[in-house]
């Protein structure tokens, strides 16, 4: 197949399953007890130690941002952290009427310890889990804390957005690309439609054969790459013309997917847009296999001008499945509407 899209579930199930997933977090991280982190100190004024000792000189307004507090609690942590001679105020060297706020040496060695505490509580979970894993799992935690901060009036300036941050789209082969593609192909189709080893040969056999012959006349590949791995995919695979230019034959869209921690950032419509200007320069017409019930895919399939064309049920996978066949003719002027 061409493309995946895992079916989406209802919104409601999304939203019950997050808040489920929200109050484990805060459960395991201990912030429903009353100190944190190894540490005498509620879970506030550790965050108000990690973010002083992270930006020495931070005002008490610019810390109230961050922390998500009032003026008024805000000064209140402050004091209590200053009666316990973890923090200090220093007179603004700008502005003569604010302070500045700094660790003191038993803050600093209590920030040490914090920071102990926490890299050994998320290394022994990083363990529990593969490499792949870890990657995705990082980049999903950013995309949520990043949704959650959108509507924060406090969040300007604090939250960089995840949705593309460290990943580059590339065109042609990278090592490693093809394992990579396999693998999102398998685990997909195994989690949603039982399919085995014969389609992960399938799958890598036939990108493997594709790619030696990068680059080509009429075929490309674009990859959506993060820290040397490739996280999304697809490819050209033309016939007709010569030499790259325009010919009057068909185009194959093949082996588009986009990973699980990617989705939402827009990437796959990137992906899309390359590769329909690349076949509108070259071919009368593309076409593309997937199967019916990845509505998500077919509204991205039909948003850039593609339309079914046919479809029959089979199940030469393994499974029973109905294929279908989308179908897009050059546009006219060669330009998209």
């Amino acid at each position: 197949m061409d493309f995946v899209d895992a079916p989406a579930q209802p919104r409601e199930a999304t939203i019950l399953e997050l808040r489920e997933f929200s109050r484990r977090l805060v459960r395991e991280l201990g912030f429903m007890r009353s100190t944190l982190a190894g540490s005498e100190l509620a879970p506030s004024a550790v965050h108000a130690i990690i973010e002083i000792g992270a930006a020495p000189g931070i005002n008490a307004k610019a810390l109230g941002e961050i922390l998500r507090l009032d003026k008024s609690n805000t000064s209140r942590q402050v004091a209590r952290l200053e009666a316990e001679g973890l923090v200090r105020r220093q007179a603004d060297d700008a502005d003569a009427r604010s302070s500045t706020l700094h660790l003191t040496a038993a803050g600093q060695k209590l920030r040490a310890k914090i920071d102990r505490f926490a890299t050994d509580q998320v290394s022994s979970a990083l363990r529990r889990l593969v490499p792949a894993d870890q990657q995705a799992l990082v980049r999903a935690l950013a995309l949520y804390a990043d949704a959650l901060a959108h509507d924060n009036p406090n969040s300007a300036g604090h939250t960089a957005s995840a949705s593309t941050t460290g990943v580059q789209i590339v065109e042609g082969y990278r090592p490693g690309c093809i394992g990579d593609i396999a693998s999102l192909h398998a685990r997909f189709y195994a989690a949603n439609w039982g399919f085995g080893a014969f389609f992960e040969q399938l799958v890598a056999t036939g990108l493997a054969a594709f790619a030696q012959g990068l680059p080509a006349a009429n075929q490309a590949l674009w990859l959506a790459m993060e820290r040397g791995r490739a996280l999304a995919s697809l490819a050209i695979d033309g016939h007709g013309g010569q030499d790259g230019q325009p010919g009057d034959g068909h185009a194959h869209l093949r082996w588009f997917i986009v990973d699980d921690s990617l989705r939402g950032t827009g990437i796959g419509r990137q992906l899309m847009t390359r590769a329909m200007d690349y076949v509108d320069a070259r071919f009368a017409q593309t076409y593309l296999w997937t199967f019916k019930g990845l509505d998500a895919a077919r509204h991205l399939y039909e948003s850039f001008g593609f339309e079914l064309a046919e479809e029959a049920e089979g199940s030469q996978w393994g499974t029973k499945v109905t294929e279908q066949r989308f179908v897009r003719h050059q546009p006219a002027n060669g330009k998209r509407v």
